[in-house]
């Protein structure tokens, strides 16, 4: 069920740093953030499909009107924080390389074959995924590839990529500006909702979690969730440690990566949005735990999440 946001649109974050949100949480539902400096301006990712990248590009107007946008940063390789480069063209694409890896094996494409799917695969991601529109979507990869960190200046404002993947993807950028106190997390925070383990290992998400909490910052604009505080970082991170230590046990066990999926019990966790992507982090535990376990595709992963989805609700 997707959840309402407390706040939609356009928000000043300080310092000329602004948050773009959804009116909406749910899969997809994704956020960006614009850093202003004088005469120019860097945009923490894209959205999902070209309408709803159109309606931020057009509300973010009266602040890039005279600093246009002439970076663009794409935090990881999921579509929902890069599928609208096209629109944004024009500018440089900075994302770090495990990121372009990412890009280049899922795009609009593979999201359009993941909705045709038959059967409870195909009929969970129609579910999901289905207020999105890929058509027209010309992959836009990213010109510039970093590792490491880089430090851009926007318009005299200092800002910081740090890639602290491979975590939740093979590449996830933290987007720092300093001087404001201000970071764009991406994906390495969900605000109110379930992180996915996509790629792991566990202990780099772990490790990503720490470098945060102990940047000089106040405000976290996540990549799904309203604009928060370190407090959802630290919520992030005992999500993390919980399932990590649930599902050992269980493999430990000998119990079979899904039946484990359905055993845990989550506790505080349990009210988190899109639970389902507990079969996920539980998948990548296991494949941690046991190399020699053969990866899923992304069908596979999520019939996965179809099936814990339909054993907790129905659909």
């Amino acid at each position: 069920m997707a959840s309402v946001l407390p706040m939609a649109g356009r928000v000043e974050v300080g310092g000329g740093c602004h948050a773009w949100l959804p009116n909406r949480g749910g899969w997809g539902m994704s956020n960006a953030g614009l850093v202003a400096g004088r005469g120019e301006s860097l945009l923490v990712d894209t959205l999902y499909d070209l309408r709803l990248t159109r309606v931020m590009l057009d509300a973010l107007a009266p602040v890039t009107a005279t600093a246009p946008i002439s970076t663009v940063v794409n935090t990881h390789g999921n579509g929902d924080h890069w599928f609208g480069n096209q629109l944004v063209a024009h500018a440089e694409i900075v994302t770090a390389s495990g990121s372009l890896a990412d890009m280049r094996q899922v795009g609009p494409a593979e999201m359009r074959q993941l909705a045709a799917a038959q059967g409870l695969t195909g009929r969970f991601a129609r579910r999901i995924f289905g207020a999105f529109d890929y058509a027209g979507i010309e992959p836009v990869l990213p010109n510039r590839v970093f590792d490491g960190e880089l430090v851009l200046d926007v318009g005299g404002t200092e800002v910081r990529l740090i890639d602290v993947g491979p975590a939740h993807s093979a590449g996830d950028t933290i987007v720092h500006v300093p001087q404001v106190r201000v970071v764009y997390t991406g994906d390495i925070v969900f605000a109110g909702s379930t992180p996915v383990v996509w790629h792991g290992p566990f202990a780099n998400w772990l490790a990503a979690c720490d470098l945060l909490l102990g940047l000089d910052a106040d405000t976290i604009v996540p990549g799904h969730g309203p604009v928060t505080t370190k407090k959802a970082v630290r919520d992030i991170r005992d999500y993390l440690e919980h399932v990590h230590e649930q599902a050992t046990a269980r493999f430990t066990a000998g119990m079979p990566a899904m039946d484990a999926a359905r055993d845990i019990r989550l506790g505080r966790f349990a009210e988190l949005d899109e639970s389902e992507r507990l079969a996920v982090n539980v998948h990548t535990v296991y494949r941690e735990l046991d190399p020699s376990l053969s990866p899923l595709d992304g069908p596979g992963l999520f019939g996965r999440m179809a099936e814990l989805a339909c054993s907790h609700s129905g659909f």
